[in-house]
């Protein structure tokens, strides 16, 4: 049986989205992956172009509200710190709390808004990548 993982965000449009994308894409065999925010927006779509980069299609995905999975529990909640307010989930078994590098606040040349989202993705990735083998 799969195990469900929620990562938890503030807007659930870039980073938690990359996430569940990924997690999805290479470890789907194992785990069920979500997402939500806890004043979810749109997805970004420039968190779509940097992992179509990578060959994976998150166009598909939808920012939702964390409400949607009151009362439901899963096993792992992965909940990204943003400005120093991480979001709770009473229904996880476990919570593991993470401050990737929030593309959104990136500003300059479209160049180096690009490259802030690469480093997020990239950071999200090699953090999902390394605890394969060991939950979540």
């Amino acid at each position: 049986m799969k195990q469900k993982v929620l990562f938890i965000g503030t807007n659930n449009a870039a980073r938690t989205q990359m996430a569940e994308g990924y997690l999805r894409a290479r470890y789907g065999d194992r785990y069920e992956a979500c997402s939500a925010g806890i004043a979810p927006t749109a997805l970004d779509p420039l968190a779509v172009e940097v992992m179509d980069e990578i060959g994976i299609d998150i166009s598909k995905q939808q920012a939702k509200d964390l409400t949607l999975f009151d009362g439901k529990e899963v096993d792992y909640v992965i909940a990204l710190c943003a400005g120093g307010v991480c979001p709770m989930f009473p229904w996880t078994k476990e919570t593991i709390h993470v401050d990737f590098p929030d593309p959104g606040r990136a500003t300059g040349t479209p160049d180096k808004v690009m490259a802030a989202y690469r480093r997020s993705r990239d950071a999200i990735t090699a953090w999902i990548d390394g605890r394969e083998g060991r939950e979540p």
